[in-house]
């Protein structure tokens, strides 16, 4: 097992090694010719690791096409969902963080200590985006309530809701 991590880590630093190499370039596709792995680790600016802990589907509710395809970290215990995304300084359009909840309550997040741009999507048990709060101010305060009740709720970059045209009664579907 520790070998396993050890190649994981290795494939990181080589990884973040070749980026760093390609100077300015933006391209945030994803498709650089590397396998990926469930477990895969990207390194973030300020360090924290995005660890890649399954997919995510955005389903159109008008004609069921997938709208976008993301990679996910879950955030399953209550630790792991106090931190959520605090502290990290960037995040691709293709990673998201799944807040995974035991039942179906009134949500409320907030942007303390979150230093980019959030579309904060709640989500029912049956999978249907029923709330999203768009553009979350970094480092606020504010409450950004779900106004229904919502047993996930999932945390991309700001703006990527307009980007993509997810929408309120869309559908998610997660690996």
């Amino acid at each position: 097992m520790q070998l396993h991590l050890k190649c994981i880590l290795i494939a990181s630093l080589y990884a973040a090694g070749c980026h760093q190499n390609a100077g300015s370039n933006n391209n945030t596709s994803g498709d650089t010719g590397s396998v990926v792995t469930t477990d895969a680790v990207t390194e973030t600016s300020n360090g924290s690791a995005f660890k890649k802990q399954g997919s995510l589907a955005f389903l159109s509710k008008s004609a069921a096409d997938t709208l976008r395809k993301i990679d996910i970290q879950l955030a399953q215990t209550d630790e792991q969902r106090s931190d959520g995304l605090m502290y990290r300084k960037s995040m691709t359009d293709g990673q998201g963080m799944l807040f995974i909840f035991p039942d179906m309550e009134e949500r409320a997040f907030w942007m303390k200590n979150t230093y980019i741009s959030l579309d904060i999507i709640y989500i029912a048990d049956n999978m249907e985006i029923v709330s999203i709060q768009k553009y979350a101010t970094p480092l606020s305060e504010e409450s950004l309530p779900s106004y229904k009740k919502a047993k996930y709720v999932l945390e991309v970059n700001g703006g990527f809701c307009d980007k993509y045209h997810v929408a309120y009664g869309d559908k998610i579907h997660y690996q």
